[in-house]
C-alpha cells in the first residue's frame, strides 16, 4: 500500500555552512526540499490539524537548524533535519535535498544537491 506524502518544496534560507571559514563567517542561500511519507486520511477525514501531520513543524525545524547551527557538510545538515521531522508524530519517512548554490569551485555549476532518505520502519 502507497502512503500519502506531503512536500515543502524549495525552502530557502541564508546560512553559515560550508568546508571553508569564509562560508561559515559570510554565510549563502541554500534551498531545500522535503518530502515526508505518512497517513493523512485521519485528518483529511476529520479536517483537525491534531489529526495530521502539521508542516508548519516541519518548516520550523528546517529554517531553527538552519539558522542556528554551523555544519562544516550539508549532509550533516540534512541528517540533523532529518532525524528530527522523524520524531514528529505520524512520519514514516523524509527524504530531504539540500542544494548549496554557490559553491567554491573552480568551475561552473547551478548547484551541488545531497539527497538523503531515512525511515522510522525497519529495513527488510
Amino acid at each position: 500500500m502507497r502512503n500519502d506524502i506531503i512536500r515543502l518544496i524549495n525552502m530557502v534560507f541564508y546560512a553559515h555552512h560550508g568546508f571553508y571559514e569564509a562560508e561559515r563567517e559570510l554565510g549563502q542561500k541554500f534551498e531545500i526540499d522535503i518530502e515526508v511519507e505518512c497517513n493523512l486520511t485521519p485528518g483529511s477525514q476529520d479536517d483537525k490539524l491534531q489529526k495530521t501531520v502539521d508542516y508548519q513543524k516541519i518548516y520550523k525545524i528546517s529554517k531553527e537548524t538552519f539558522e542556528n547551527y554551523k555544519f562544516k557538510l550539508i549532509e550533516t545538515l540534512a541528517e540533523r533535519i532529518a532525524g528530527q521531522i522523524l520524531l514528529l508524530d505520524g512520519i514514516i519517512s523524509v527524504l530531504i535535498r539540500v542544494r548549496k548554490p554557490h559553491v567554491p569551485m573552480n568551475g561552473l555549476l547551478d548547484y551541488v544537491e545531497i539527497e538523503i532518505y531515512r525511515s522510522n520502519q525497519a529495513e527488510d
